[in-house]
């Protein structure tokens, strides 16, 4: 008994799973329709109302020929003095330094959240990014900011300053927002959206609309049918005009009789 309303039960769910998906087949452009609008307000929304930002990348070596041998030891070198280098480029003394030589309309928090520093693996490499909406601003704060940390480093730690190694560009291009990317999302928000009212709609809709919907949610059986009434327009009309065709031939063949 249990394995007999087991199967009724998974019965059930193809049958949705086939009317959920004629449902979504049915309203196939009211979903690309949604695809196409979520992209556009995407694509829109992306140029009109976020900011380009630049970003700008200065690269230091963590060590350098005059590092010692006992510096090197004292210091645990590796991805800790990396992490040691990562924490004193980002402390309030450098930043603050940073702002007061460039005179920069913003507190170090707002500065250190411009600032992204990166550690290659299995390297002894640090990577400072700055991103600003100006490129020009961003290759000055990050030049600056690697200037300033390299000194303080080496005073703070007693070592040899960490050494630049690769001059700085000026970007060309932005690195964010990504309006392609943007737009690709938007349409498949679109086609999400669109596609979940579609089917709370399908799913919500109990009303009968034929003979078999009567058997499966009332369980009872169908004595008859009405038909609907333009389909019996319909038919009648035809059966009218058939039978005005009919009564034409014959008048047509009377008269070549009677000639």
């Amino acid at each position: 008994m249990e394995k007999n309303i087991e199967q009724l039960n998974d019965e059930e769910i193809e049958i949705d799973l086939v009317e959920l998906l004629y449902a979504l087949k049915k309203r196939i452009l009211v979903i690309l329709a949604a695809a196409v609008a979520g992209a556009v307000i995407a694509g829109a929304f992306t140029k009109a109302f976020i900011t380009p930002l630049y970003s700008a990348t200065a690269t230091m070596l963590v060590l350098t020929k005059e590092t010692t041998l006992s510096s090197l030891a004292d210091l645990q070198l590796g991805s800790e003095l990396t992490n040691d280098y990562r924490i004193l480029i980002l402390s309030n003394s450098v930043l603050n330094e940073v702002i007061d030589n460039l005179d920069l309309d913003m507190d170090d928090k707002e500065l250190s959240g411009n600032v992204t520093i990166d550690n290659p693996a299995d390297s002894r490499i640090l990577e400072i990014t700055v991103e600003n909406p100006d490129p020009q601003m961003a290759k000055t704060i990050v030049d600056e900011l690697a200037h300033v940390a390299s000194e303080f480093i080496g005073d703070q730690m007693e070592v040899a300053p960490p050494k630049i190694i690769e001059e700085v560009e000026v970007p060309e291009e932005p690195t964010s927002p990504n309006p392609m990317r943007n737009t690709a999302i938007g349409a498949l928000l679109g086609v999400l959206l669109s596609a979940g009212v579609v089917t709370l709609i399908t799913i919500m809709d109990d009303t009968i609309k034929s003979e078999d919907d009567i058997q499966k949610y009332l369980e009872i059986s169908a004595l008859g049918s009405i038909p609907d009434r333009k389909d019996y327009i319909s038919g009648k009309s035809k059966k009218r005009i058939k039978k005005e065709t009919q009564q034409k031939d014959r008048r047509k063949r009377k008269r070549g009789r009677h000639k």
